[in-house]
């Protein structure tokens, strides 16, 4: 049974962390044994108020002229959380690495890095990996870094997987239900997630496609915390020079706003590098279907990696396994957004291939074709996001009255 999973409860949770994680150490914080403040000797200055956060942003144009693509993907989620884990199956070393939900690009470093550890020492030994995805292709160079000889076979490559269609802004997201958390879990998600987090940030850079920017997510009441995010969340270092602001403090469509910076990942630039220094290291990749986990144990390589995504629920039983549809509308580039934007039900990210405009996360459904309906949906609420903005820093310029927030 398809299930409509609310964007609007999600993004709660993300704000105070129900269910995802993400960067940096916080650059707010005063340095210590800094010099101290002057004193401002201008009496007028001193009584004028700080500019509200968000006035010298640049609003998205969102018009339906400069839609260039709308697209879907399936995340693979399973509600007790991602599966790492070793099992010794017809004389093979059995490694499973899938089941990442919305996490897939900010948790593949940490995750490929504890599927790996399972199966060291590695140096001289021909591995073999299933699926060439983000979490794939990660896993894959690590064990080349042990030593390893890898060979990658899949029935798709990018830009034709999941991992293509992701947001990929690093932050956990929507990776695990936070009723069905266990210790172990726990464990497991912060030490993925801490180590892509500092994996990742090597990569920053046009090169890579990696690049730090703020997040501001918006409610309507006070930011929620939780177990990952806001003050006390396991993640909460990682959030970079975090601040909440109030009603009168920002431009924003709603009455609060948490900001806080994180990188946002390009897969266009990254899938195509991360494959390029794969083959430069020795790496074989091979275009085949799997159709059952025999042929997967038929591989010639002792190792086996599973990386297979959605897929590995059928290759391996897994029933828990399941999609996550969430709908993408691409429009026209504009380098001068260069900030992260969730409210609601709605999400905007500024990648170099477009303008990303999200608003769908619907759990159980399997069909990946866009629907017109739903893009219509994110059209208008990322309109008047995005237009009530505009009308706030006017009417901060003084150029008309402050509009009523959405």
């Amino acid at each position: 049974m398809v299930t409509a999973m609310k964007r609007r409860g999600a993004i709660g949770l993300a704000i105070g962390g129900g269910m995802m994680g993400i960067p940096g150490c916080r650059k707010g914080d005063s340095a210590p044994g800094g010099p101290p403040e002057r004193a401002n000797p201008n009496p007028a200055a001193q009584n004028m108020a700080p500019p509200p956060e968000g006035h010298d942003l640049v609003p998205v144009r969102v018009e339906e002229s400069l839609e260039i693509r709308t697209i879907a993907g399936l995340r693979p989620y399973r509600p007790s959380g991602f599966v790492v884990r070793r099992e010794d199956v017809s004389g093979k070393t059995l490694v499973h690495n899938y089941g990442h939900g919305g996490g897939g690009f900010s948790l593949s470093w940490g995750s490929a890095r504890l599927a790996v550890d399972l199966a060291l020492p590695m140096a001289g030994l021909e591995c073999a990996i299933v699926g060439a995805g983000i979490m794939g292709l990660c896993t894959g160079r690590l064990l080349q870094q042990h030593g390893a000889k890898v060979a990658i076979y899949a029935r798709d490559l990018p830009p034709e997987t999941t991992s293509n269609v992701a947001g990929a802004q690093w932050w956990p997201f929507s990776v695990f239900d936070n009723s069905r958390r266990t210790d172990a879990f726990a464990r497991q998600y912060v030490q993925a997630a801490e180590f892509s987090h500092r994996y990742f940030q090597q990569h920053t850079g046009p090169e890579w496609g990696v690049s730090w920017m703020p997040n501001y997510y918006l409610s309507d009441g006070q930011p929620m915390n939780g177990w990952i995010g806001g003050p006390g969340g396991v993640l909460h270092g990682l959030q970079t020079d975090f601040r909440d602001f109030a009603p009168g403090e920002h431009v924003f469509s709603k009455g609060h706003a948490r900001r806080f910076y994180s990188m946002l990942i390009e897969p266009s630039v990254y899938l195509p590098r991360l494959i390029r220094e794969f083959r430069e290291a020795g790496g074989e990749i091979t275009v085949r279907p799997f159709a059952a986990a025999a042929e997967v144990l038929s591989l010639p390589q002792p190792v086996i990696f599973n990386c297979a995504g959605l897929g590995a629920g059928t290759l391996f039983n897994d029933p828990e396994l399941v999609p996550i549809k969430g709908q993408l509308t691409f429009l026209m580039p504009q380098p001068e957004v260069r900030y992260n934007l969730m409210s609601g039900d709605c999400y905007m990210f500024p990648r170099c291939d477009g303008i990303l405009l999200g608003g769908t996360y619907e759990t159980g459904q399997w069909d990946a074709a866009p629907d017109p309906q739903a893009k219509a949906r994110i059209f208008a609420a990322q309109r008047r996001i995005f237009q009530t903005m505009a009308d706030m820093q006017r009417a901060h310029r003084g150029s008309g009255a402050a509009p009523e927030r959405i």
